[in-house]
Parts: structure tokens; sequence; C-alpha cells
């Protein structure tokens, strides 16, 4: 395995490049302008506590997206896939890129990574690319095409970006109280599961739509398995009324009148 070194030309996907030559290169490689990456928007406020600016949502999520008034999830995760439409040579790829390692006895693809924006890729011997570790749709699909524009240069011309997919979106939200996570688990026993010898968290799978939620005892919730962030925001509006329901609250402290009274023997 080489030793991980983050070679500029290549994290960058040579940005030094005039932007007239870049989309010149685009039309040429089968990379069409279609899939450039839109401008993100701002991060959007739900009404109470501005909401942190780690997410944006392009523009065709905006339509007909209804936002509960609540707390704010915020997306960690995008997973994505893509494909080059030819099979690569990965001891090619790992010996021509500086940001990237192969073990093949470890695992059978190529760990590719960059900088800007921040994201690792799976590249395999069929030419499919998983791309991991972009906080936005937008930065995915950036990232992803930068990756099949560094496979390009190491000598495969025929490379193309196809069949983008984003394939699973991770989010986070605090519900800002405490929930009782065994009664939650004792009356949703068909949705729920509570082992906390085993995992400190509720697992919840909701129905519709169908995701998976990490409910902590602190308030806390991951949501996982979401494709579009309006399904993010469908989940967290039919689970907070939910823990309303389960909120747990904080008894008041023992006075002086209630302490235990002393024992009738000193120690």
């Amino acid at each position: 395995v080489q030793e991980e070194n983050y070679d500029d030309d290549y994290e960058e996907g040579r940005q030094e490049e005039d932007e007239e030559e870049e989309e010149q290169e685009d039309k040429k490689e089968g990379i069409s302008a279609s899939s450039q990456p839109s401008q993100p928007t701002p991060a959007i406020n739900w009404g109470g506590a501005a909401s942190t600016p780690a997410t944006s949502v392009s523009n065709t999520n905006l339509v007909n997206l209804q936002m509960p008034a609540g707390p704010a999830p915020i997306l960690q995760n995008v997973v994505s896939t893509v494909s080059l439409g030819i099979p690569v040579d990965l001891k090619k790829i790992t010996a021509g890129a500086r940001n990237a390692e192969y073990n093949p006895k470890r695992f059978s693809a190529v760990i590719m990574r960059i900088r800007e924006p921040k994201a690792t890729a799976l590249i395999f011997a069929s030419g499919k690319i998983v791309c991991t570790g972009a906080r936005t749709e937008v930065e995915s699909k950036h990232a992803a095409k930068k990756f099949a524009r560094i496979i390009q240069k190491l000598g495969y011309d025929q490379a193309r970006f196809l069949d983008f997919k984003v394939q699973n979106m991770v989010a986070s939200c605090d519900m800002k109280f405490p929930v009782k996570l065994e009664a939650l688990a004792l009356n949703q026993p068909l949705v729920s599961s509570y082992e906390p010898e085993l995992f400190p968290g509720l697992i919840f799978r909701m129905l519709s739509p169908k995701l998976v939620l990490l409910i902590f005892v602190s308030g806390k919730i991951v949501i996982t398995g979401a494709k579009t962030m309006a399904q993010i925001y469908d989940a967290v509006k039919k689970i907070t009324p939910v823990l309303q329901i389960y909120k747990k609250t904080i008894s008041a402290p023992v006075g002086p009148s209630m302490q235990f009274p002393s024992l009738p023997f000193s120690p």
C-alpha cells in the first residue's frame, strides 16, 4: 500500500486549467454540462433557533418541500454511486495517483481521497465508483466528477460520467429533551428495538418514509436510509410528536425535609 500523500494536481482536478478548456474537455470526454453541480442554496431555517449552515439543498428539492417548525436535521454524510462505463486497471490507477491506495488482500477496490470537497471514493475494477464523505448532494456529485476526471487523466480517455445516483443520506437531529426509550420500545414493539446491553440507542424503523432512526436517551437522533432531503424532513416531522409523548421529565432535587433519617448508630 502506498503511503497516503495528497497531490494537489489530482485533488483539485487540475483547477489551474481555464474554465473554457474544462467545458470543452467535458463535452469531448462525455461529462455533460448537466452533470456540473449547481450552486448550493443557503441553509434552511425552520423557525426558532437558527439552523446550522452545513446543509444545503438543491433547487429541485425545494419544490413543494414542506419543512416543519422544530429541530432542523443536519446532513452528515451522502453516499452516491457513478459508473465510468469501462473497466479499469486498479494497479495502474494506484501507480499514477498519489492520493490513492490499494491492498487487494484487504479490500478489492482502490481507495482515493480528495480534500475539496472532502470525500473518499472506492474505485472498483468494473468501473463503478462509490463516493462517500460529502456533506451535501451537490458536493457528492462534484466529488464524483473530480474522481472521474482523475481517472480520465490517467489514460482512460473513454471513461464517462454515467448513472450518478444518491444511495444513502445520513442526518442528525437534536430534540433538545431526554426521551424514555424503555416506554417507547414497550408501546411500539412492531417498529422499535431497544437492547441497551448491546447498543445504547433505540432502533426505530419508520414505515413511511422507509427509514431507520437511531434514537438516544439524550434526545439526539441519527436518520439513515434516505435518498432525498424531503424524506428526512418528513421523518423528523412524524417522529417529533411521538417523542413528545415519551418526553422524560427531570425530577426535582431532594430537599432537606425529604432526606433519609440518620442511622441510630455511628459507623
